[in-house]
């Protein structure tokens, strides 16, 4: 005598094929009763329905046409700092349309991106960011201030960060490692441990 397992995907596919009597006729009581509240809807009775439907095409056509998005002109490469002149504010025509996309120059001029931007796509805010004020391994200005007393020194930046970042430098005098504060000058504001 042969062993055979019993397959339960199959057994289950195969009752689930035959409804019951009761459960067909419940299904095409609610499939009559969605036809019937669509005909009504739509305007069975008439011109009600059908300027509902003008109205509401005219309203969305609005919405989309005042919506705008920023697109490049040509490709732009991961690194590059954005331009204007290689931007284009364009109508958005795609109703379905959505996330975090740019809608005005101002979101996207002076940023850089973190993507390759292709020529007549929408640019998503997420693949953006601010210009770097200190890049890895270049040389920095250590600050550390506390009240009249300010000590400078030399610094080599362990990543590259932007202004108000927080970042890890190595003082190149001591080799000591340090955390500071980006700040828009492009040196970095050590605080007290």
């Amino acid at each position: 005598m042969m062993f055979r397992p019993m397959n339960r995907l199959g057994k289950e596919r195969s009752t689930a094929r035959f409804m019951q009597p009761a459960t067909r006729r419940l299904l095409a009581t609610m499939l009559c009763a969605a036809a019937f509240s669509t005909m009504t809807m739509t305007g069975a009775s008439g011109q009600a329905g059908s300027q509902s439907s003008s109205q509401s095409s005219s309203q969305s056509g609005a919405r989309t046409a005042s919506k705008t998005a920023v697109i490049p002109t040509e490709t732009i490469y991961p690194g590059q700092t954005i331009e204007e002149t290689h931007l284009q504010v364009v109508a958005v025509t795609n109703p379905d349309l959505s996330g975090d996309y740019a809608s005005g120059l101002d979101q996207v001029v002076g940023k850089v991106t973190n993507r390759t931007l292709l020529a007549g796509r929408v640019i998503f805010v997420a693949g953006l960011r601010e210009p770097y004020a200190v890049e890895r391994g270049k040389a920095v200005r250590i600050v550390y201030s506390n009240g009249s007393l300010t000590i400078t020194a030399g610094g080599s930046p362990l990543d590259n960060a932007s202004v108000g970042d927080l970042i890890r430098i190595r003082n190149t005098d001591s080799g000591m490692i340090v955390s500071g504060t980006v700040m828009a000058d492009g040196t970095v504001h050590v605080v007290a441990k």
